[in-house]
C-alpha cells in the first residue's frame, strides 16, 4: 500500500497502537511543560524584574541553558536514575517518569530564558506608579508581568516546541518500551527504521498538528488577555 494512504487509514480507523502512543505523549509532554512552567516563570520573571550585583552572569548562565544539548540531560538523568546512581533506589528509570524529568529540564531554560527577557524589558516606572497609588509589591509585580504576559505565552510555546520534537533524552531515559515509554518522536524513528512509512507519516502529521494547535491556542489566549480590560 501507498505510504500515504496507509497514513491515512491509520488516522481515520482508531488504530490502537497510534493513538496510545499520541496519547502517552500528550501526558508524558503535557505534565513536562507543566513542571517546565513551574519553575522557569517564576525564575525567568525573578531575575528580570530584580536588581543585584550578579545579574548579568546570572542572566549569562540562564541563556546557556538553550544550548544545552538534549543527549546531555538524557545522560545526566539517566546517571541520577540508574541502580549505581544517587537516585537508584527510586527506581524510575526507564519509566514515563523519568521521561518527564528530562523534557522538563530541557524545557525550563527556554521557558526562564524568554520570560526573563520579557520581564526585564518591563518598565520600572510602571511598578512604581503601582507602588504610588497604593499597590503592595507583590500587586505591583504581577500587575508588571500583566503587561508581559504576551512574552510569557511565548516563553511557554517555546519550551513545548523544545520538547515535543525532542527524540535523544526519551529514548535514553524511557528505552522506547512498547506500552510503557514510546512516544510520537522515539516511534517515528523507530517505524522508519522498519520500514513501516505508513505509521511513520501519520505521527509525523499528528505531532505537527498538535504544534500547531498548542501554539495557536497560546496565541489565542494572548489575544484574549490583550482584549480583557484589567482592573488594577
Amino acid at each position: 500500500m501507498n505510504p500515504l494512504a496507509e497514513a491515512w487509514k491509520l488516522l481515520t480507523s482508531g488504530d490502537l497502537y497510534l493513538w496510545e502512543v499520541v496519547l502517552r505523549s500528550l501526558y508524558i509532554s503535557g505534565a513536562a511543560l507543566g513542571l517546565a512552567a513551574l519553575i522557569g516563570l517564576p525564575t525567568g520573571a525573578l531575575i528580570g524584574l530584580s536588581r543585584f550585583r550578579l545579574k548579568r552572569p546570572t542572566v549569562a548562565l540562564v541563556n546557556t541553558g538553550l544550548a544545552l544539548p538534549p543527549v546531555v540531560v538524557g545522560l545526566a538523568v539517566y546517571l541520577l536514575l540508574s541502580r549505581s546512581g544517587p537516585l537508584g533506589r527510586l527506581d524510575f528509570l526507564y519509566s514515563p517518569v523519568a521521561m518527564i524529568v528530562a523534557q522538563a529540564l530541557i524545557a525550563a531554560p527556554y521557558v526562564a530564558a524568554i520570560s526573563l527577557a520579557a520581564a526585564s524589558e518591563i518598565p520600572v516606572d510602571l511598578r512604581l506608579q503601582a507602588r504610588a497609588l497604593g499597590a503592595n509589591r507583590l500587586e505591583a509585580v504581577l500587575l508588571a508581568l500583566r503587561e508581559a504576559r504576551t512574552s510569557l505565552l511565548a516563553a511557554v510555546a517555546a519550551g513545548f516546541g523544545a520538547i515535543i520534537s525532542e527524540v535523544g533524552a526519551v529514548m535514553i531515559v524511557g528505552g522506547n518500551i512498547l506500552g510503557e515509554t514510546r512516544v510520537m518522536t522515539t516511534a517515528i524513528v523507530l517505524e522508519t527504521r522498519r520500514g513501516n512509512f505508513g505509521i511513520a507519516i501519520a505521527l509525523g502529521a499528528i505531532l505537527l498538528g498538535m504544534a500547531l494547535a498548542i501554539n495557536v491556542l497560546l496565541v489565542s489566549i494572548g489575544r484574549a488577555g490583550l482584549r480583557r480590560p484589567w482592573s488594577s
